[in-house]
């Protein structure tokens, strides 16, 4: 009986031929990553386990981006604790002011994580490098501060759910259009600590921006991790950046997967999911008209350059409507001088948009897109709980970057395919 992607990983860093899912396996850890809210919750059970060292520098990484630049007094504590520590430790990779992105798009664009790896995060949407034919799931900061000290982590192999696509896209639909179908027809506890694997003749017309954004959002559907086969398109990327040699894992032809469910990519249409939940999810064009204050596009979910080139391909030329505040947001400082070079944050600016640093800000409710009682926000990140970007009495609508700008333009929830 053959394995899964997912539990060759597991397997090649627990030491063993094979596992199954259900088993407890103790792992090595490729990379271990931590934030500034997560990095000093994990600082007391390091200390307090005898910590005085990390297993290795090189592969404990510390992003600081959800609250940085300090936004006030107890954030700017908190990036001074995770500082002094990383200093202590010798930490290689510490990203500050400058050289800080948004975590789950900076440490591929470094080539920090490459395939193969298997990677733990004291962030849920550590999930993220699954599209790089990567193991990688988000742990609690305990579980965070063993694998600083030991370089290993207990994992339950998790049983695999198989997504065979087909068909090629419309126009103006993405991967966050896709995921987000997904996540409406399984529910957020539709793949329960389950792995999300993606597979089929559809992937040749979904790019890295694409899967990166799939697999983030694995963790809304309960998912442990979300993966995708090792391909020329993830070749192309991970041989542009890799820090270091890579491993490439298949999935055996007869592994045994929980479920496996089929889509045809050319049967979508643009969507977002409203209110309080990302599995509630409706066709735009069926709600569009609803009255927007805030548009955000970026987040670890959307702040890729392929991302900003589609919301400026919308904007450019035009005006945000009256009343719209419009935010854009680049994930890392890279992407960030690439939409400078390209015209991108021009076009922005002149549309009557802001953009700024690379920072997490907005979509957790932390800064740079607060939201007030009443209002209600576009957004291209991957949460719309109750509260979750400002007022418990606001809104966040979730969208593809496509749908944000055509809503920026609009000043409501508009389809892109009636704008453009």
């Amino acid at each position: 009986m053959g394995m899964t992607i997912t539990e060759k990983i597991l397997a090649s860093h627990a030491g063993v031929p094979r596992v199954k899912p259900g088993e407890l396996v103790s792992a090595r850890v490729d990379i271990a990553l931590a934030n500034d809210i997560t990095l000093p919750l994990a600082l007391g059970p390091f200390r307090e386990s005898g910590g005085r060292r990390v297993f290795d520098p090189s592969r404990v990484v510390v992003v600081l981006d959800h609250f940085n630049p300090a936004k006030d007094i107890e954030s700017a504590t908190r990036l001074k604790e995770a500082r002094q520590f990383a200093l202590e430790m010798g930490l290689v990779n510490i990203f500050d002011v400058g050289a800080m992105g948004i975590e789950h798009c900076l440490l591929p664009e470094q080539g920090l994580v490459v395939p193969g790896d298997l990677v733990i995060g004291a962030d849920s949407h550590t999930c993220t490098y699954g599209a790089l034919a990567a193991f990688s799931t988000g742990v609690g900061s305990t579980d965070f501060a063993a694998a600083m000290l030991t370089g290993e982590c207990w994992f339950k192999v998790p049983e695999t759910i198989r997504f065979e696509l087909t068909g090629r896209p419309g126009p103006w639909v993405s991967g966050k259009d896709l995921i987000l179908y997904i996540i409406g027809q399984i529910g957020v506890d539709g793949a329960r600590y389950q792995a999300m694997e993606f597979c089929g003749e559809g992937l040749r017309h979904l790019g890295m921006s694409d899967r990166f954004t799939m697999a983030n959002m694995a963790i809304e559907a309960g998912a442990k991790n979300g993966i995708f086969p090792f391909d020329e398109i993830t070749r192309a990327f991970a041989d542009a950046r890799r820090s270091r040699p890579y491993s490439v894992y298949e999935s055996d032809p007869d592994a045994v997967y929980h479920d496996t469910l089929r889509l045809d990519l050319s049967s979508l249409e643009p969507v977002v999911a409203l209110p309080f939940l990302p599995s509630n999810v409706r066709p735009v064009s069926e709600v569009k008209g609803l009255k927007v204050d805030q548009v955000v596009i970026g987040s670890c979910t959307n702040g890729w350059i392929e991302d900003l080139r589609i919301a400026a391909k919308i904007l450019g030329g035009n005006k945000v409507a009256k009343g719209v505040r419009l935010i854009m947001i680049p994930a890392t400082p890279g992407i960030m001088l690439q939409a400078i070079s390209e015209g991108i944050v021009e076009a922005v600016i002149k549309a009557g948009g802001a953009v700024s640093t690379p920072t997490c800000g907005p979509c957790l409710g932390g800064y740079m897109g607060i939201l007030a009682r009443g209002e209600r926000a576009v957004s291209t990140t991957n949460r719309n709980f109750v509260g979750r970007m400002g007022h418990p009495e606001s809104e966040v609508v979730l969208a593809s970057p496509a749908v944000a700008a055509a809503s920026a333009l609009a000043g409501c929830l508009a389809d892109p395919r009636e704008l453009v």
